[in-house]
């Protein structure tokens, strides 16, 4: 085995661990939601999205679609797993207003899942099999790094970095790095174009952070519209506050 080879391996172990530690990070949220038996004005969509991007980013990985990509199914397998948890403790708990609404999306996400699934195996070879699941594994990629545009909007906006954890921050840019070297190292466009955007905007939050870290909100600004950065995903709250109340931090 060649050094370009050994720090394929290596980088796709580092995406592992950082990948790990983005899907790890909603456990708070969901020991509050577990203890106060409630959702509260969480949304359970960003979690049924991102479980749509680890299925279809596995399927991806497997050698029946693409070679050398194993270390990417292993990782969005369990992320898969994490989220499946996520959603059904979400339906659990959730007033029954939203429930529908949560179960509809989840159906569509399976429903979209195995129409790839499907037509990559029976319709398509080769490499028109891994074009069309590469596509449809980056898209949603893509679509996962971007949701947290409008929290970045909104730090520097109100100048301040309360909705914005360092953490999550953090794991954002080291997953998106560690994937978009792996996916420069394999050549593969499907692995390091969405990362390389997700480095991007990791990057961007971290300066953010820096910048802001120190100063308090504006005095007399509005409540926020209710998103919250987790995962590196965008999480609108489900009502809004009066403006009589605090705004409520995540606690992730």
């Amino acid at each position: 085995m060649g050094a370009h080879e050994t720090m394929h391996i290596v980088f796709g172990v580092f995406g592992n661990l950082n990948g790990l530690l983005l899907f790890l990070a909603p456990t708070i949220t969901f020991k509050r939601i577990i203890m106060k038996r409630s959702t509260e004005h969480f949304s359970g969509i960003p979690y049924v999205m991102t479980l749509l991007n680890c299925l279809l980013s596995a399927w991806y990985g497997l050698p029946l679609v693409s070679k050398n990509n194993l270390l990417v199914s292993t990782i969005n397998a369990t992320g898969a797993a994490i989220e499946l948890i996520y959603v059904l403790i979400f339906l659990l708990f959730t007033p029954k207003k939203d429930r529908g609404k949560i179960t509809g999306l989840f159906t569509s996400v399976l429903g979209v899942f195995s129409s790839v699934a499907l037509i990559s195996v029976f319709a398509l070879h080769d490499n028109n099999r891994r074009l069309f699941c590469g596509l449809a594994a980056s898209l949603f990629s893509i679509v996962m790094y971007a949701s947290p545009l409008s929290i970045i909007r909104m730090v520097i906006k109100t100048k301040s970095v309360e909705f914005m954890p360092f953490f999550l921050s953090l794991f954002v840019f080291l997953c998106g790095t560690s994937w978009f070297i792996y996916g420069l190292l394999g050549r593969d466009p499907f692995v390091a174009v969405p990362n390389g955007f997700g480095c991007g905007l990791g990057t961007v939050q971290l300066i953010l952070y820096a910048m802001y870290r120190d100063k308090k909100p504006k005095t007399g600004k509005p409540t926020p519209d209710g998103s919250s950065l987790e995962m590196g995903l965008e999480k609108p709250l489900e009502g809004k506050q009066s403006d009589s109340q605090q705004p409520q931090k995540e606690l992730v």
